[in-house]
């Protein structure tokens, strides 16, 4: 079980335990395009999200922070879905205390923050599962951990629950610099994508592009691509 873990774990984290891979360069490639969509604007904040459950959008979060650390970036990665989440699992650490310890209770980012065994970026888990996650994430508390996460960090990145199964996302879009919705090749409807997009745009979320996920190549490699938001 234990090296099974392990495995899974190397297979989440690619840009780290395999920097060379197919995949590890279109992680590489997605840092860029970020970039490249940033242009005069000020992408401090950004968001990933998904139509649905199970199309990756945790492990894409995770991979790029990475791979903005690894250019010299100093990164928070901030686990808030606050339902189900799994960046505890992912960097394999605990998942309290955590974000919602500083959102409750006013706990500090310092007392929280968690290191991710990656130079340069910095990890806050979930923490305790709380029963108002929409409550939480709009309000003041959420503002001025946003503040205040912009001073002591060049990049902060929050996975998000799916767009369409709850609230959440919404509310924290709007709050964010950028939107990135990832769908999964084979896996996410059209249908679902395309509403996914409207619930965000309805939220005035800015979104920045789009990362298709699982696309499956010769040999069973996979990688991921982005689709920056045409004008």
């Amino acid at each position: 079980m234990f090296k099974k873990k392990r495995k899974e774990h190397r297979r989440k984290l690619v840009t780290s335990t395999d920097p060379r891979s197919i995949v590890s360069e279109q992680f590489r490639m997605v840092r860029a395009n970020i970039k490249f969509a940033m242009h005069d604007k000020q992408l401090n904040t950004l968001l990933f999200t998904s139509s649905s459950k199970g199309e990756g959008k945790s492990t894409v979060a995770a991979n790029t922070a990475i791979a903005f650390a690894q250019e010299g970036k100093k990164v928070l990665l901030v686990d808030a879905d606050l339902r189900k989440p799994t960046m505890h699992h992912t960097f394999n650490t605990l998942i309290s205390p955590g974000f919602t310890n500083l959102l409750m209770i006013q706990w500090k980012i310092d007392e929280v923050v968690k290191e991710s065994g990656i130079k340069g970026l910095d990890l806050i888990t979930c923490g305790p599962i709380p029963s108002n996650p929409a409550e939480l994430l709009g309000s003041t508390s959420m503002d001025v951990f946003i503040k205040e996460a912009q001073v002591k960090y060049d990049i902060v990145i929050f996975d998000a629950p799916p767009v369409l199964s709850v609230s959440d996302v919404q509310v924290l879009s709007e709050k964010c610099d950028g939107t990135i919705l990832v769908i999964s090749s084979g896996i996410t409807e059209k249908r679902y994508a395309v509403k996914a997009k409207e619930v965000l745009q309805a939220s005035k979320a800015n979104i920045i592009g789009t990362i298709l996920n699982n696309f499956k190549l010769e040999k069973g490699h996979y990688y991921y691509q982005y689709y920056g938001e045409k004008e």
